[in-house]
C-alpha cells in the first residue's frame, strides 16, 4: 500500500474511533494528557507500518493495542507519573460501578464516561463544549479553537487549563449512577446543543452557518443516543438537530444571503433526515413528562410539516411554546413565542409581548430581539419606528450575511 493510502486510512479510522480510542485510554489509565499523547504515537506508528504491512483487519483495535503498550512503556520510564496515576485508579474504581460488557471486547467504548467528564458542572460553561469537540469528535486544537472563534494559543490553554482542573478536583472518569443521570445528563446534552447552535447560526463571522460544526454535533448527539437508547431526551435532542439541520440548503442563496422560512425552497429540504427527526420526535413524547429537547423538537416537526408558512398549524406551535415556556423560563423561549402569537393572532398580539420583555437585561445583546420587533413595526406600518428597531438589531448582529439582511430591511422601510 503506498503512503498516500494509508495515511487515508489511518485518518479515516481516527476520525469515526477518536472518542472510542481516547475513552478506553481514559478508562484504563486514568490521564487526559496520558491518553492524547499515547494516541498520537500510535497514529504515528500507523503511519509507519500500514504501508509497508498492509491495513489491519480491525484498524481501530490495532491502535488501542498500540497505544496502550506506549502507555504502559511511558509509566515503566516515568514512576512518578505511574505512582500519581495509581492513586488516580484506585480512587476511580471505589466509586465506579463495574463497566458494562461490550460487543467488542478488544475496543470497549467508554464513550460515554467521557462525555460526561468533559461536560461535568465544576467545569466552565465555555470549557465543555470544547473539551467535547477535541475529545469525543476528534477535532484538533486549531479545529476547536476556529469553531469558538479563538486564536489557536488562547484554546490551547484553555484545553490546557480544563485538563488540569478534571485532574485536580479528582473528577471522576465515570457514568453516573441511576440516581445521578438525571441531574448530570442536560449538561451534556446541553454541551451538544451549544455546538449545533453555533454551527446553525453563528455567533460571528461572514457566513450565516457553520455547517461542519452543526455535522459534528449531530454525530456527537448520534453516539450519545446509541450509548442511551431509554433516553427519551437525548432522543429528543437528536430529533430536533435533525429537524433543523434537514433546512441548511435552502437558508441561503447562491451568494451566502439569508433566506427566511417565509421564502426557503422546501424541496431543497433534506425529507429523509425529516422523516428520521420526525419518528424520534415520536419517541422522545412517548410516556409521561417530555422534556425540553422533546418539546422543541414537536415544534421543529410542525414547521418541517407544513408545506409553507402559511398552512403552519400556529395554534399547536404556540400551546407547545406555552410548555416550553414552563420548563424553561427563558426571555429567548419567550421572543419565539411572541414571534408565534403574532403569526396566529396578528403582529398586534406578537408585539403587546415583545414589549413586556423590553426590560429583561438578558435580551439586551441579543440582535434578534429588535430585529422581531422591528419586522412586526413593519407588518404594522409604523415605519419610522421599525426602522429605528432595525438600527438597534444592526449594532448587535454578529454575522454579514445576517447584517446585510438587515440593512436591506432597514431601506425598505426608509425608502434609501
Amino acid at each position: 500500500m503506498d503512503t498516500g493510502a494509508a495515511a487515508g486510512s489511518v485518518e479515516a479510522v481516527f476520525r469515526e474511533e477518536h472518542g472510542r480510542l481516547l475513552a478506553s485510554l481514559v478508562h484504563r489509565f486514568g490521564d487526559l494528557d496520558l491518553a492524547e499523547e499515547v494516541a498520537s504515537e500510535a497514529i504515528e506508528a500507523a503511519l509507519v507500518h500500514w504501508p509497508v504491512d498492509g491495513v489491519p483487519s480491525r484498524p481501530a483495535a490495532w491502535l488501542l493495542t498500540t497505544a496502550r503498550r506506549r502507555a504502559v512503556d511511558r509509566l515503566r520510564r516515568d514512576r512518578v507519573l505511574a505512582t500519581r496515576l495509581a492513586v488516580l485508579r484506585a480512587e476511580a474504581e471505589r466509586s465506579d460501578p463495574a463497566p458494562p460488557a461490550d460487543a467488542d471486547p478488544d475496543l470497549p467504548d467508554d464513550r460515554l464516561a467521557l462525555f460526561f467528564t468533559c461536560a461535568h458542572p465544576a467545569l466552565p460553561a465555555q470549557d465543555r463544549g470544547a473539551l467535547t469537540l477535541r475529545f469525543l469528535a476528534g477535532l484538533t486544537t486549531a479545529e476547536v479553537a476556529r469553531a469558538f472563534l479563538v486564536p489557536h494559543a488562547t484554546m490551547a490553554q484553555r484545553l490546557v487549563r480544563a485538563k488540569r482542573k478534571i485532574r485536580e478536583a479528582r473528577i471522576p472518569f465515570r457514568v453516573p449512577g441511576v440516581d445521578e443521570l438525571p441531574a448530570r445528563l442536560p449538561t451534556v446534552l446541553q454541551a451538544v446543543y451549544s455546538i449545533f447552535t453555533e454551527g446553525y447560526a453563528a455567533s460571528s463571522g461572514p457566513d450565516l452557518q457553520r455547517t461542519d460544526l452543526a455535522e459534528e454535533a449531530v454525530r456527537l448527539a448520534r453516539i450519545l443516543r446509541r450509548l442511551l437508547p431509554a433516553q427519551r431526551e437525548v432522543a429528543g435532542l437528536l430529533g430536533l438537530l435533525l429537524l433543523v439541520h434537514a433546512r441548511r440548503a435552502a437558508r441561503t442563496g447562491p451568494d451566502g444571503a439569508v433566506v427566511l422560512l417565509d421564502d426557503q425552497d422546501r424541496g431543497r429540504w433534506d425529507h429523509a433526515m425529516i422523516d428520521e427527526g420526525r419518528a424520534l420526535v415520536v419517541a422522545a413524547l412517548r410516556g409521561p413528562a417530555p422534556g425540553p429537547y422533546a418539546v422543541q423538537a414537536a415544534i421543529a416537526a410542525l414547521h418541517d410539516e407544513a408545506p409553507d408558512v402559511a398552512s403552519t398549524d400556529w395554534p399547536q406551535v404556540v400551546a407547545l411554546y406555552d410548555v416550553l415556556l414552563r420548563m424553561v423560563p427563558s426571555p429567548v423561549v419567550a421572543l419565539n413565542r411572541a414571534a408565534a402569537v403574532a403569526m396566529r393572532d396578528g403582529p398586534d398580539a406578537g408585539l403587546a409581548l415583545l414589549d413586556g420583555l423590553a426590560d429583561d437585561p438578558r435580551l439586551r445583546g441579543y440582535h434578534l430581539y429588535p430585529a422581531t420587533r422591528a419586522d412586526l413595526l413593519r407588518r404594522l406600518g409604523r415605519l419610522d419606528e421599525a426602522a429605528a428597531a432595525y438600527r438597534d438589531a444592526l449594532t448587535l448582529v454578529g454575522t454579514e450575511p445576517e447584517r446585510e439582511h438587515l440593512r436591506r430591511r432597514l431601506a425598505s422601510v426608509t425608502g434609501d
